[in-house]
Formats: C-alpha cells, structure tokens, sequence
C-alpha cells in the first residue's frame, strides 16, 4: 500500500463496525457476522493491485461482497449456533459491570426482531435489513440482492408485512384509534413518561428515510429510548402540527411542517400497547400526501384515501 491508498484510522474503524453491523443483522449471530466481514476482508486482498485501483469505492464493493455471502449461508441452514440465552450469558460473564448489563439488555431487545426475521426467505431478509434497518438506495440494495429494484421493494413489502403480522394481535378499530390518538396527545404535551407506557417494552421503530432526509439509519428498541426519539422526531414548532389520520386502514399520525406532510407514522398493536412504529420520511414515499387535492365527481362521497408506502 502506497501512501496514495492510506486512509485515516477512523474511517478503517467505522468500516468494519458498518459491515459487522450489516452481516449481524442479516445472519442474526455475532460469530457469524465475524466470520464473513473476515472473509470479505480475505475476498478483497486476494484482489491484485490492478483490480483493487479500478474499484471507486471500496466500502461499497466490501458491503457487496458481505451481502453476497450472507445470502450464500442463509440459503442453507446454521449448524451449532449458540443461542441468544447463551450468548448474552457470556457476554454478561465476560464484561460483568453496568455496562455489560446495558449492552446485554440491548441484545435481549433485538432478539425479538431478529427471532421474526427468521420466519423470512434470505432475499426478504436482506431486502429488509438493507432497506429498513440501513436505509441503503434501492438501486444498492437491488446490485447486493442481485434483483430488479421492483422486485427488491416487493420483497422489502412483504418482509414488513410479515413482521407486522407476526407482531399484531387482534385490536379493535375502536382501540387502535384510542391509543393512537393518546400516542398524538402525549407527543404533543412532550410527555416522556406517558408516551413510554403506550409502548411495549420491546417495541421497535423503523425509520424510512430512503436516504433523502437525515433520518436515523438503524431501528430504535425499547420504550424509553423509542419515546425518546419519537419525542425528538416531533418536538413542537410554531410551524409544526401532528394530526391522527387513517393510515392502511388503522388510525396514525400525520406530522406536517407548514401544509407539507413530512412525516407518515403507522402503529401496530399488540397487548393494548404499541408493539411496533413505522416512520415514513422518505420524500418519494410521501409524495401522493402531497399532491394537491383532486377534484372528486360530484356524486362521490367522502375523502379520498392515501397511503403511505408501507405495506
């Protein structure tokens, strides 16, 4: 390596960290997840120099790569996996202090997740993972995925909607709206404490930003740190309204800068608590909220319907 391909530490470092975050979520095992950014890292040096100088983006190629060979494991099934009981076991034995404890609880959270993205084939898995938890462009996630954008959104749709499923119980429309419009109530009053006891305590929130907007990339787990960044999603402004609106059918919330919708939020249910958010603040995805209203025939009756992109 000359000094023309030196790069500081600090991006070395957070490279890694993003393709061992990557790999994990996709494979759900963190021994896994070692496994293939190191053989990822093995793919890349075995390159020669000539074909190492023609790839414009390294990080790109090395998530690629990680991602082809995640998809390769989950097509056959894990042998000798540990378990996540024993896992965070060792994880507590090992650190043994507050902030092993943190770290540990963490990792209790996303097991539920990652417990549901099992049920998944490998391409929704990945379709999902690239596009909900890391917000990566579609056309990235179609090149890693190795299908059509139309077909990696498809997957992506029905990744969410089994995730949905699998998290809902039976709710009455009268209950859904009552909460809904309690969740709005608290967000408006920036009420921390009464925000977090509408939402389950494993509850997760995904943030689409489909790389338009600064929105967070990851999912957010647990009440406390999801009623955090709801309240900081939505913190009061003179130019700012949240309103309750049909979302897929369910009551949800509208938040609007000006008369511009800016942010979709969907709320799936489960135990009379908000098991699940989906924040749409993708501008593409929010573009039907704001199309000017359309003239409606005359003997038509009642608002027109829109959606929100999520399945």
């Amino acid at each position: 390596m000359d000094d023309a391909d030196a790069v500081p530490v600090a991006e070395l470092l957070d490279e890694r960290r993003h393709l061992l975050d990557v790999t994990y979520w996709m494979l759900g095992d963190s021994r896994e997840a070692e496994n293939v950014v190191g053989e990822t890292y093995r793919q890349w040096y075995g390159l020669s120099d000539a074909e190492r100088g023609r790839i414009a983006a390294p990080r790109y190629w090395l998530a690629k790569t990680a991602g082809g060979i995640c998809l390769g494991l989950l097509a056959h099934p894990r042998r000798g996996a540990t378990s996540w009981r024993d896992r965070t076991a060792e994880h507590h034995t090992r650190t043994g202090d507050a902030e092993g404890a943190q770290a540990g609880l963490a990792e209790e959270v996303s097991r539920v997740l990652l417990n549901a993205l099992d049920s998944l084939s490998p391409v929704e898995r990945a379709a999902f993972v690239l596009n909900d938890v890391f917000g990566m462009a579609s056309d990235t996630v179609a090149d890693i995925v190795g299908r059509p954008e139309s077909e990696c959104a498809e997957l992506a749709d029905r990744a969410r909607h089994s995730l949905r499923m699998q998290r809902s119980h039976s709710t009455s429309p009268e209950e859904h709206d009552l909460l809904a419009r309690t969740v709005r109530q608290a967000c408006e009053n920036e009420d921390a404490e009464l925000l977090e006891s509408l939402l389950c305590p494993d509850v997760t929130a995904f943030f689409d930003g489909g790389g338009k907007v600064r929105a967070l990339s990851r999912p957010v787990h647990g009440s406390r740190q999801v009623a955090h960044s709801l309240l900081t999603l939505l913190a009061r402004h003179p130019r700012t309204t949240l309103t309750t609106h049909s979302v897929n059918g369910r009551t949800g919330l509208i938040a609007r800068y000006d008369r511009q919708v800016a942010a979709v939020i969907s709320l799936d249910i489960a135990e009379h608590r908000v098991a699940q958010a989906w924040v749409v603040l993708n501008p593409d995805k929010l573009r039907s909220w704001n199309q000017p209203p359309t003239v409606r025939d005359p003997g038509s009756h009642g608002p027109s319907q829109q959606g929100d992109g999520w399945s």
